[in-house]
C-alpha cells in the first residue's frame, strides 16, 4: 500500500521558490494499479520520485506498507527501499553487463548468496519472457526487451511496491501494449502495488484501477478509471479522456464536410458513450419523435472494468430543424454531443 499525505515539494534556485507539488494526497490500495496523468511540468515525476524519497518532500508524509519513510534515518531508508522497485523511461541498464548480470545486480548489492542469485534471476527472466536472452548484452536487445530486463531487475528483491516512471513512453505502440500486459500480469500474479506516471491516457485506460490527474502541481481529479473516463469533471481531464477516443471521419465524408449549414447537407455528430447506453432505444426515439434517421458511420468502444466507454460518429438525416432538436434531445438525456460538421 502506498500513501502520500499532503505532499508539497518546493525547489529553490537563486533565491526563487518553485512549487512542483502542492498538498497532494493519494492512496494506492494493496494490489492495485494507480496511474498519474498530466501534461509536462504537472509534477508527475516529482510525485513518483517522492514515493521512495529520491525527492524528499518539503512537507508531508510518505508511507509504504504502514512504514513512514519521511521519519526514517538514512540507514533505515536504504533497507526499506529494497522493498520498492522502480522502472525508468530509458531503462538505465549497465551496458557492460549481460542481461543476467543486470538482473542480478540488486541481489549482489543485497549480498544474496550466489546460488540463490542464479535461481532468482532465471525465475525472473522466465516471468518477463527473456530466458533465452540471459547472456546477451543490452546492445543486442530491442527497446521492449530492454524494458523487460529493467522490469525483472526491479522485481529482483521481491518488492511489494513498483514505481513506473513513464515506462512505455520510449516504446512503439505494439511494444507498449506488450509491456502493459506484462505489468498487469505481474500485478495479478504477485499482488504487487503499482504506481505509474504517464502522459498517455491509453496507458491508464488499459491497465489502471484508479487514476489521478495533476495540473501545475495540484491534484485536480481522482477516482476509479471507469468513473473518471466515463464522467470527467475537470476540463483538463475531459481533454485527456477525449484524446483517448480515436474517431476518424472516413475520407468520403471528409471530402464533402463543411462547418456551416448548407442546403441539402445533414448534421454529422460525435456522441460520447459511457455506462449503460441503450443505443437502440435512443435511435428509435430519434426516429419516431423527430422523424430523423440515424446512420452510424463508425464507432470506438472500450470496456473499462466492465463499463462501456467510447464514441460514435452519427449522420443525422432529417429536416435541419429536426436535426438540431435531436442534438438538444441527446444533451437533455445527459449524452455528450459534439458537432463534427455537415455532409
Amino acid at each position: 500500500m502506498i500513501e502520500l499525505r499532503n505532499i508539497t515539494k518546493e525547489f529553490r534556485h537563486k533565491g526563487k521558490i518553485t512549487t512542483a507539488l502542492s498538498n497532494v494526497s493519494i492512496t494506492v490500495p494493496q494490489g492495485k494499479i494507480m496511474g498519474v496523468i498530466g501534461e509536462s511540468g504537472a509534477g508527475k515525476s516529482t510525485l513518483i520520485r517522492s514515493a521512495n524519497l529520491l525527492e524528499r518532500p518539503t512537507k508531508g508524509e510518505v508511507i509504504i506498507n504502514g512504514e513512514c519513510l519521511t521519519q526514517m534515518s538514512p540507514s533505515e531508508l536504504i533497507k526499506v527501499r529494497r522493498n520498492i522497485g522502480m522502472i525508468f523511461q530509458h531503462f538505465n541498464l549497465l551496458l557492460s553487463r549481460t542481461v543476467f548480470d543486470n538482473v542480478a545486480f540488486p541481489l549482489e548489492l543485497n549480498k544474496t548468496l550466489k546460488k540463490d542469485i542464479t535461481q532468482r534471476v532465471l525465475e525472473l527472466l522466465k516471468i518477463v519472457g527473456l530466458e533465452n536472452k540471459a547472456y546477451d548484452y543490452p546492445s543486442k536487445l530491442s527497446g521492449g526487451q530492454k524494458q523487460r530486463v529493467a522490469i525483472a531487475r526491479a522485481l529482483a528483491n521481491n518488492p511489494a511496491v513498483l514505481l513506473c516512471d513513464e515506462a512505455t513512453s520510449a516504446l512503439d505502440p505494439a511494444t507498449t501494449d506488450s509491456i502493459l500486459s506484462l505489468l498487469k500480469e505481474i500485478n495479478i500474479k504477485l499482488n504487487i502495488t503499482i504506481l505509474l506516471i504517464t502522459h498517455e491516457p491509453d496507458v491508464v485506460k488499459k491497465i489502471c484501477d484508479e487514476v489521478v490527474v495533476l495540473n501545475e502541481g495540484r491534484l485536480i481529479e481522482k477516482g476509479s478509471v471507469a468513473k473518471v473516463f466515463s464522467c470527467p469533471e475537470n476540463e483538463l481531464t475531459n481533454y485527456f479522456v477525449s484524446s483517448s477516443i480515436h474517431i476518424q471521419i472516413p475520407i468520403e465524408y471528409k471530402e464533402k464536410l463543411t462547418h456551416i449549414p448548407c442546403a441539402g447537407k445533414h448534421l454529422l455528430i460525435i456522441v460520447k458513450i459511457s455506462g449503460q447506453f441503450e443505443l437502440h432505444t435512443i435511435l428509435s426515439d430519434i426516429r419516431e419523435t423527430y422523424k430523423t434517421e440515424s446512420n452510424i458511420v463508425c464507432m470506438q468502444m472500450d470496456d473499462i472494468n466492465s463499463l462501456k466507454v467510447g464514441a460514435m460518429l452519427i449522420e443525422l438525416r432529417g429536416e435541419a430543424s429536426d436535426e438540431q432538436f435531436v442534438v438538444e434531445f441527446l444533451k437533455n438525456n445527459n449524452i455528450k454531443v459534439e458537432i463534427a460538421g455537415y455532409v
